[in-house]
């Protein structure tokens, strides 16, 4: 299978944040009812060409403010020798800067330094998500702001309305190439619009309802949901009529009308 261009039509919805009324969410229900899934270490191929087992661990993670890295650190603070491979190398120095003077999580051995290699008795993988998971708590408190929330992206900007009246715009979508500036497109591999990764049992408003929680608040996530749920209905009943006609065009119809994500169509098609 393949990454499709990311150029398609998205539905997206507006509504006001039940907890704020000074903010507004717009969220892409293109990307959220999609079946993406994370399938590192079933069949990601990474970001850097011939480290596919680093994912999109390989260039370490900037932080989103000071407050994020102080949060991280409480929790690196936890790590020992025995669920951390780079305790040694790192529980002293695990961050640096970037060409540009900005803070990120050190490079080590051509990936995160937090990154555990295949085999390691702790764990492989990220050694803040396993720590998460001895704690008993989501990884959204272990991990760098930029590692848990991808590949969902949330954006602010500030709208005035008609009457003058300001809200703060909060847009909920997918975290295309684009997003990372135009580097992104130099990247050896990238999951969110490739086929490969579309092949999740749940759409990604239930498979990342936590992470969407915390971006948004429970109040938030609940009325998204509702028109997640309801556009659920709809897409699956228009796949059903499009199977017993097996009719490619009525199939092209329906991605069209709903707009729904080509990648998760590709991937059903192929089954």
């Amino acid at each position: 299978m393949t990454e499709l261009k990311q150029d398609f039509a998205r539905q997206f919805v507006e509504f006001d944040d039940p907890s704020n009324p000074n903010q507004v969410f717009r969220c892409d229900l293109t990307w959220l009812t999609s079946n993406w899934n994370c399938i590192w270490g079933r069949g990601c191929q990474g970001i850097q060409q011939g480290y596919p087992q680093y994912g999109c661990c390989a260039n370490g993670a900037h932080f989103s403010e000071k407050a994020d890295e102080k949060r991280v650190a409480t929790w690196v603070a936890k790590l020992t020798p025995e669920t951390w491979e780079h305790h040694a190398a790192g529980h002293k120095r695990w961050v640096e800067k970037d060409e540009d003077g900005q803070r990120k999580t050190r490079v080590y051995n051509e990936g995160c330094i937090f990154l555990n290699s295949d085999g390691f008795p702790g764990g492989s993988g990220c050694a803040l998500h396993h720590e998460a998971a001895r704690h008993g708590v989501g990884y959204q408190q272990t991990k760098p702001d930029v590692c848990w929330q991808i590949p969902i992206r949330r954006d602010y900007e500030w709208i005035e309305r008609p009457d003058g009246e300001q809200k703060l715009l909060i847009t909920i979508e997918e975290y295309q190439r684009s997003g990372w500036g135009p580097g992104g497109h130099e990247l050896h591999w990238y999951c969110s619009s490739n086929t490969d990764a579309h092949n999740g049992a749940e759409p990604v408003y239930v498979s990342e309802r936590d992470t969407l929680i915390e971006l948004m608040g429970a109040k938030g996530y609940a009325r998204l949901k509702e028109f997640c749920d309801a556009r659920m209905e709809v897409l699956d009943a228009a796949r059903s009529v499009a199977r017993r006609t097996g009719d490619a065009k009525q199939v092209r119809k329906v991605m069209l009308t709903l707009m729904s994500h080509p990648a998760t169509e590709a991937n059903r098609a192929a089954r």
